[in-house]
């Protein structure tokens, strides 16, 4: 059975500041739920040397203030008493992701001879994938799949342009040689995606392309802009300029995940 403690105002500090691994989720009144709620309880089953927790911040103020709670689901990672990593709006695949992390940092705790040596770096060279800076700076653009979404573009730590196309699309085709200029120009600031709506099908429904080539940006798993048809050369060089620029609500925004949009706006 699952094993998640359930912690308060009262409780939480006691609880965090100890020097065992603790993965917390702060949660609105819904709790957590989804992919996330399984993985999250499926973990707990199986690792008990760290500990599940989980707090309802609207009813906990203290611990609301404390781990700076805004309207979204939010899994924290600590380790004595230190907060590793956190994730807003966590799915499925952050639960591995971050007991990984735990583990990674408990084996180099344990290899540490020199006291002046800093933790911080060695965890992030043990877990790049959960690093804010790219592995890798794409100068073309990419591929991805339905199950490679959410790795390469959810959670990119750069903002992301998809095109969504097809082989036989003669606009998409258009579309291609323009994507690859810019992919190259605004390397390692962009990441450009492409889905082959035929072979991905499942992203093709989950965010209802009705037509090709749609073009999507994505910034901190949000849908900014979203537009069926080929554009001109300059106008995409104008909404990637937008998208670089961009600031993202960190509270109540609408996320990619949710498939709403908020367009940026053209000039």
């Amino acid at each position: 059975m699952p094993d998640i403690i359930t912690l308060t105002d009262a409780d939480f500090k006691a609880v965090v500041d100890s020097p065992k691994p603790i993965l917390v989720v702060l949660t609105n009144d819904v709790g957590i739920r989804g992919d996330f709620s399984i993985a999250f309880n499926k973990a707990s089953d199986e690792h008990k040397d760290i500990v599940f927790a989980e707090i309802a911040a609207d009813k906990n103020p203290v611990a609301r203030e404390h781990f700076k709670f805004g309207k979204k689901t939010v899994l924290v990672t600590l380790y004595r008493g230190e907060e590793l990593v956190r994730r807003s709006r966590p799915w499925g695949t952050d639960v591995p992701l971050a007991i990984e992390l735990v583990q990674n940092t408990i084996k180099n705790d344990d290899q540490l001879t020199d006291e002046n040596v800093e933790l911080e770096p060695k965890i992030q060279e043990e877990t790049p994938i959960m690093s804010d800076t790219p592995a890798n700076i794409d100068a073309k653009p990419i591929t991805v799949t339905d199950d490679t979404f959410e790795e390469l573009v959810l959670n990119s730590p750069i903002p992301v342009l998809v095109d969504y196309w097809a082989e036989w699309c003669g606009p998409c085709r258009a579309v291609a040689p323009v994507l690859e200029k810019l992919a190259e120009e605004y390397a390692g600031k962009i990441r450009i995606a492409k889905v082959d709506v035929d072979s991905n099908q499942g992203l093709a429904q989950h965010f209802q392309v009705m037509s090709i080539p749609t073009i999507q940006m994505i910034k901190e798993r949000t849908i900014v802009f979203s537009q069926a048809g080929a554009l001109p050369e300059p106008a995409f060089r104008d909404l990637i300029e937008q998208l670089i620029t961009l600031e993202v609500p960190q509270e109540g925004e609408e996320s990619a995940e949710e498939t709403t949009e908020e367009p940026i706006n053209e000039s």
